[in-house]
């Protein structure tokens, strides 16, 4: 078709392949940015321009000398153009594919930045790989793999075709979904009869997995329904891709998985192993993809599924691998690290966001004591005294502090005014994610936040209102004060429906309004605003538009991390970063998870490390279990005959009128009871997994149970016959009001002055190993040593490039350091000091100790640092300088003496003239 002149294009550089053009550069000189090209690209694409030329084309991209190369694809959006980077062949070596060992060396000649991007993609079988396997249309958008992508899945591959799994750790947001689509799509082309199962945790997670496989038209992917449907589909060669909830290897029907207990896995997992047909047996070769496999492998459905599945290779998928403390499960389960992409990496390549932290207090105080002890002992004179500290120990603890009224009061005060004066919340364009405490302070929030004429704002936990969990709730005929109350009536206002409908109903217009609440999170910002979780989409739940996280709930390590990933994705060109807005002074674990997640915390072991494993946890749990059991016959081996239960409760609890000295005595034996009890439940449920491997016969297996299941009973029938157990639920609304009345707040204040600075600013990016189980509280860094550190190290990374000044840096340092250790200051105050500290380090543009025309140039405050404290002779040497280096010059002896004679012509001492040039050889400013 024919154009009109000023409506043509020439793409500087163009590949074909037989003659299809498959690839277009756009090139810039050194001192032109590659996002001009970037552009120039995107214009091209244009209807109005040459958008036909570039049918065929796979790779878009632009490029120089000094900045090297980005690609995307057609239609790529100028903000994700990519970097290609060297993968790290030092880790596990032996799974180096030959032809990229070759491509990695062959660069490490190269000089030319650009030159070495070019023949990293370019090289014939690679630049055809990445077309053959690696480009792929989401929902119709064409993506290209990123450079930890292709290097994951190449050394998976290895690891497949020698039949062994691994573990992938790829950081939140960096697309673990699309490097499963690859690697799946390259097992299904190339292993005779695979077949490949898709894991996960978590219902969001599952329909996520399903929707991503069909918008890159893998339409044959089956979600499964059932328990039963998993196993049926398994018994069968039909389906070749399937996704489904770990917990179907243990379930039935469609329950969901949240909120299981230890004990529910245990006997979920032992029934799906019990009603296996018995002509079952996996067909065809199975690959399991886990998705976020630090915790979807609980140990006992990890058996299950793998007396199920005993020939599958698996490979797990995490963004947040297992601490130490965990890591012979992970390994015993999915084998070693295939790949790592740690969270620094994906900030360094603009693929998540950075993080900024804020501390926010909120002081309570207690109104009157001596009122809060008159209302106890008024509302309380019936209960015994272990009883009455019963009640104490279950409402005296911090979490029900926290929850009082004026306190989440407060908070929401605080978010509100947030979404009134703070970037892409006032505005619509941004969202807030506030993790409550529990599910009844999740309620309470919605409350108040409804009550103040917010709007836009959604709980989502794992609650499922039913009129089934009210049976035992109500105090009095119209008292419905009771948590349970509370979150049941809440949910029916949330979700708009009346408390006569059925439990059914409620359940399915819930599942609804979730959905929708989600959908309008992640699309319609501006119209749901809030989401109020507590024990779900703080992890796997990706929203672009999420920007801000309240933490108003203790979380560490793994489960810290993920949450506040939830505010890293990135969005449109006002999304600079992820805010955290921390109620619980997580400043210390946070910036310690920071640090496992960046650093190599979580090194290989050799595969011999885990060889005996299961055998050690077998015997482990079967001595552990007859020790507990032996301990609790010995403990009513005096009870005397026929052992009727009226026997069991005189030999525990005496008579009515036991005198004080006696019933001390009786106490404590009941306290042993309820505690070797306790203790015996759960080493039951420990054992339970490795009968069938210790061939107990069923009639031994019987026995067991029965004599598990007589402590429990009695324990129970004890604490009841003595009056030590309390039914707290008749004492709940007592108590909350006690809270709500006498604990009271003052206004929240911000500790500290750090907001100027990323979380990456206080962490050490360095190559540090973290042993947990060795790790004690005393001895974990506190917030002010986790700054200190990781400025220590930017102190001695920078003082080759201006020693006079990082020098002085280094004795402020050691300043603030004894004072430290002298308990001199505050928590906020030290983190005050040390953030102007790091202020300085990290940006010395600002420092007022230079004069305003060296400031803002690093080259000048070297030269000022350095050189001279004259401001005029140190712009006069930096503009010789400027004024007579050439490009590459310094491979060019010749252009070296050009600026060498400048320098002379000002400083006319030559010692002096090679000791500037060695300063302007080292600035990246030159």
């Amino acid at each position: 078709m024919f154009q009109p002149k000023e409506q043509e294009k020439r793409p500087d550089l163009v590949i074909y392949v037989n003659g299809i053009a498959l690839a277009v550069i756009e090139l810039k000189k050194s001192s032109v940015s590659i996002e001009n090209g970037v552009r120039q690209n995107l214009t091209n694409q244009k209807e109005q321009f040459i958008d036909k030329f570039f049918t065929t084309i796979q790779f878009c991209m632009a490029g120089n000398d000094t900045e090297g190369l980005k690609y995307g694809t057609i239609e790529t959006e100028a903000k994700k153009y990519l970097e290609w980077k060297d993968d790290n062949f030092d880790e596990y070596p032996e799974e180096r594919d030959e032809l990229d060992v070759y491509i990695e060396e062959k660069c490490k000649t190269i000089k030319n930045k650009l030159d070495k991007s070019l023949f990293a993609m370019f090289q014939k079988t690679r630049f055809l790989r990445l077309i053959k396997d690696f480009i792929v249309f989401d929902s119709g958008e064409k993506k290209v793999c990123r450079y930890n992508q292709y290097f994951a899945i190449m050394r998976a591959q290895k690891r497949l075709l020698s039949n062994k799994g691994g573990i992938i750790w790829h950081t939140q947001g960096s697309g673990k979904t699309l490097t499963m689509v690859w690697l799946a799509k390259w097992i299904l082309s190339n292993i005779d009869k695979s077949r490949i199962l898709i894991v996960t945790d978590r219902d969001e997670l599952d329909e996520n997995i399903e929707n991503t496989f069909k918008g890159v038209n893998l339409n044959s992917i089956v979600r499964t329904k059932t328990c039963k449907d998993l196993i049926d589909r398994l018994n069968l060669p039909d389906d070749s891709l399937m996704c489904s909830l770990i917990h179907k290897f243990g379930r039935r029907g469609n329950e969901k998985s949240e909120g299981a207990t230890e004990q529910d896995l245990e006997r979920y997992a032992q029934e799906i192993l019990d009603s296996l047909p018995d002509n079952f047996s996996v067909k065809d070769n199975m690959y399991v993809f886990v998705d976020e496999c630090h915790r979807t492998h609980s140990g006992k459905l990890h058996l299950a599924m793998e007396k199920i599945m005993p020939k599958a290779v698996t490979i797990g998928f995490t963004g947040t691998p297992l601490l130490k403390k965990d890591k012979k499960t992970s390994l015993e389960i999915f084998g070693k690290y295939i790949h790592t992409y740690k969270y620094n990496e994906g900030v360094r390549d603009g693929v998540v966001l950075d993080l900024r932290y804020e501390a926010r207090d909120i002081e309570q105080r207690i109104k009157s004591q001596s009122k809060i002890d008159a209302w106890f002992e008024a509302q309380t004179s019936t209960l015994s005294e272990r009883a009455k500290n019963k009640l104490k120990e279950r409402w005296g603890t911090l979490q029900k502090i926290y929850s009082s009224s004026d306190r989440l009061e407060q908070v929401a005060t605080d978010i509100m005014l947030d979404f009134a004066t703070k970037n892409r919340l006032k505005d619509g364009s941004g969202t807030a994610i506030l993790a409550a405490d529990s599910i009844y302070s999740a309620c309470r929030y919605y409350e108040i936040f409804k009550s103040k004429g917010f709007n836009g704002c959604f709980v989502i936990s794992s609650y499922e209102p039913s009129y089934g969990n009210l049976r035992t709730e109500s105090v009095s005929i119209d008292d419905e004060t009771t948590e349970e109350w509370v979150k049941f009536n809440t949910y029916l206002k949330m979700i708009g429906i009346d408390n006569n409908d059925t439990s059914e109903n409620i359940q399915k217009k819930l599942e609804e309004k979730e959905k929708e609440a989600k959908e309008q999170f992640v699309y319609e910002p501006a119209k749901m605003k809030l989401l109020i979780v507590v024990n779900k989409l703080l992890t796997g739940f990706d929203a672009p538009p999420c920007t801000y996280l309240y933490i108003d709930r203790k979380m560490e390590d793994q489960n810290l991390f993920q949450a506040v990933c939830r505010v890293n994705r990135l969005d449109d060109e006002t999304k600079d970063f992820g805010f955290i807005v921390d109620y619980k002074k997580l400043f210390d674990p946070l910036c310690e998870a920071m640090n496992k997640y960046t650093t190599n915390a979580f090194e290989n072991f050799d595969e011999a490390d885990i060889e005996g494993l299961l055998k050690n946890r077998k015997t482990e749990s079967e001595s552990y279990f007859n020790k507990i059991l032996d301990t609790l016959r010995s403990l009513c081996e005096g009870v005397p005959l026929p052992k009727d239960p009226e026997d069991y409760y005189s030999y525990f609890s005496g008579e009515k009128s036991n005198t004080d000295f006696e019933e001390e005595i009786y106490a404590k034996s009941r306290d042993k009871l309820y505690l070797y009890t306790n203790k015996l439940n759960r080493a039951y449920m420990e054992l339970k997994p490795y009968m069938a491997e210790l061939e107990y016969s069923q009639d031994y297996k019987d026995k067991l149970n029965k004599e598990v299941n007589f402590y429990i009973n009695l324990s129970l029938e004890v604490a009841k016959y003595s009056g030590d157990y309390l039914d707290l639920k008749n004492y709940e609304p007592v108590m909350r009001r006690l809270i709500d009345d006498y604990v009271t707040v003052d206004d929240s204040r911000k500790l500290g002055n750090i907001d100027d600075f990323t979380l990456l600013d206080f962490i050490d990016e360095k190559k540090q190993q973290f042993d947990d189980s060795k790790t004690s509280e005393k001895t974990k860094r506190t917030a002010a040593e986790a700054i200190e550190n990781n400025i220590r190290k930017k102190i001695v990374e920078k003082r080759v490039i201006n020693p006079k000044y990082y020098e002085e840096m280094s004795v402020i340092l050691q300043d603030l350091i004894d004072e430290q250790k002298r308990n001199a200051e505050l928590y906020a105050k030290f983190l005050d000091k040390y953030a102007e500290l790091a202020k300085k380090v990290i940006h010395p543009e600002n420092n007022e100790r230079y004069p305003e025309l060296i400031r803002k140039s690093e080259a000048l405050r070297t030269l000022y640092d350095n050189i001279s404290q004259e401001t005029d002779t140190v712009i006069k040497i930096h503009n010789a300088i400027l004024d007579s280096r050439q490009d590459g010059f310094r491979t060019n002896q010749a252009a070296i003496n050009r600026i060498k004679r400048a320098l002379f012509d000002i400083l006319k001492d030559k010692d002096e003239v090679e000791r500037v040039y060695e300063f302007v050889d080292r600035l990246k400013e030159y």
